[in-house]
């Protein structure tokens, strides 16, 4: 297929403004388009099927990606189970485009999304500076047999912003960055047991799902979040064979000075590795993560999610003697420093250089928390609290049917809130997105008690 053709047909399929119907009628209007566009086609392009798609808006996705999917959706926080807490909910579980802060479903209906693609979403979908950097790395070829230049450019910037990082690794996922993390400092130490708090993906090394072999869980203890006795004991029942401590620095709220500070002071004194997950606070709380705001500096650092507002990238950061042990370990992905998702995370660092992005997350997230807040009050409902920190935070319902009707009722009125954690503040969310966000929270909250007989 010819470049032109390419940007010409997704120019033809932006993503319809809120409230706009994406019916059968723009479709056949692109099938006419493209119906005179392939009359006379180029010499040695494409001839095949190149018709519209299905109408979309009768089909139940959800049911027809369990068929196909093993779980129903690719990304497990997207399950139907996940996301309403009942697989056999009412509500959106799949969407057609995205812009802004909002998304529009098969069906045509548009939500506003306090769930912004799992924290992977800071300044906004689509966001403009961000798709024309992507198209740009697009239209240049986003792959080679060489390494881009941007990759080299983007390690320079990210030195500039993160206090630990003398040295980058790019990989494309969190899960995957954790993982290499804990290899580097696996092969640094030439030890095995890595202590852990927190929630760092799917892989075998911190997961006691299913399948993962007992030998390989065997080197991960768990430890609570912000319990220092508890991350005393394991560091130090490790003894010599402790490579890592490995944490989620911010786990639904700030951690206590004291467990912060033990989790470096105990790492440097038994000569581990300390490695924050900044997957969530990266390019939120600060450009640089907790540690800019915190003053303590890990060892290696992995950032992800809203580095590149949506597109794959994970950033291994660290001190340079850790980081060099990558050398004699291996650590590689084929698409790893492909262009694309480098150009994105670059235009995301033009925009945090160009104005304080994290402190308007703080202050919107604030208002969008505050707005429940006065819904939750009006209604008089008890057994629902708010917690969390501004720029993330979340529900916390004592009875989880509750929480699963309030979400679909919400869903009813145009808002995509978040089971458990985190709904997060993007800049895409304005005035008006937060006052439809408390209209949405009161009638989801009113129904709810009607629902109930009047209870409270």
């Amino acid at each position: 297929m010819p470049f032109r053709r390419f940007f010409e047909r997704g120019a033809k399929r932006e993503a319809p403004a809120a409230g706009e119907d994406s019916s059968v009628e723009q479709i056949e209007v692109e099938e006419d388009v493209e119906a005179e566009t392939e009359a006379e086609p180029d010499e040695g392009e494409y001839e095949g099927d190149d018709s519209a798609p299905e109408d979309t808006r009768e089909i139940d996705w959800n049911e027809r990606a369990r068929v196909v999917l093993p779980t129903g959706a690719s990304t497990g926080s997207k399950r139907a189970e996940a996301l309403y807490g009942d697989a056999s909910a009412v509500g959106p579980t799949h969407y057609v485009s995205a812009s802004g802060c909002r998304l529009v479903d098969p069906r045509g209906d548009t939500y506003i999304d306090c769930i912004m693609a799992l924290g992977a979403v800071a300044l906004g979908y689509a966001e403009p500076q961000v798709q024309q950097a992507a198209m740009m790395a697009i239209a240049e070829g986003h792959v080679s047999g060489l390494s881009h230049v941007r990759e080299v450019d983007l390690a320079e910037r990210l030195r500039e912003h993160v206090p630990c990082a003398e040295m980058v690794q790019f990989l494309k996922s969190g899960a995957e960055g954790m993982s290499a993390a804990v290899r580097i400092a696996r092969t640094y130490t030439n030890r095995e047991i890595v202590v852990g708090s927190g929630y760092f993906g799917w892989h075998d090394w911190s997961s006691d799902a299913t399948g993962v072999p007992s030998a390989v869980r065997s080197l991960f203890r768990a430890v609570p979040f912000d319990d220092v006795t508890a991350l005393e004991h394991a560091a130090r029942s490790a003894g010599d064979q402790l490579a890592a401590i490995v944490i989620e620095p911010v786990v639904e709220r700030m951690p206590s000075e004291a467990w912060i500070t033990a989790a470096r002071e105990l790492a440097t004194s038994l000569g581990a590795v300390l490695v924050f997950d900044e997957m969530k606070t990266g390019f939120r709380l600060r450009p640089g993560g907790y540690q800019a705001l915190s003053g303590v500096t890990p060892d290696l650092a992995v950032f992800g999610k809203a580095l590149a507002n949506g597109f794959p990238l994970a950033a291994v950061v660290g001190r340079r003697d850790v980081m060099e042990a990558a050398r004699r370990t291996w650590i590689s992905s084929t698409l790893a420093g492909e262009s694309v998702a480098i150009a994105a995370a670059s235009a995301v660092l033009d925009a945090h250089e160009s104005t304080d992005i994290c402190a308007s997350l703080a202050a919107i997230g604030q208002a969008m928390r505050s707005s429940v807040a006065t819904a939750l009050e009006a209604s008089g409902i008890d057994g629902v609290t708010i917690e969390g920190i501004d720029p993330m935070w979340l529900l916390r319902f004592e009875d989880s049917r509750r929480e699963t009707r309030f979400l679909e009722l919400a869903a009813s009125h145009g808002v995509l809130f978040k089971r458990g954690a985190y709904n997060y503040a993007a800049m895409a969310h304005d005035e008006d997105t937060i006052t439809e966000i408390e209209a949405a929270a009161s009638a989801a909250l009113v129904e709810l008690l009607e629902e109930e007989g009047g209870r409270a």
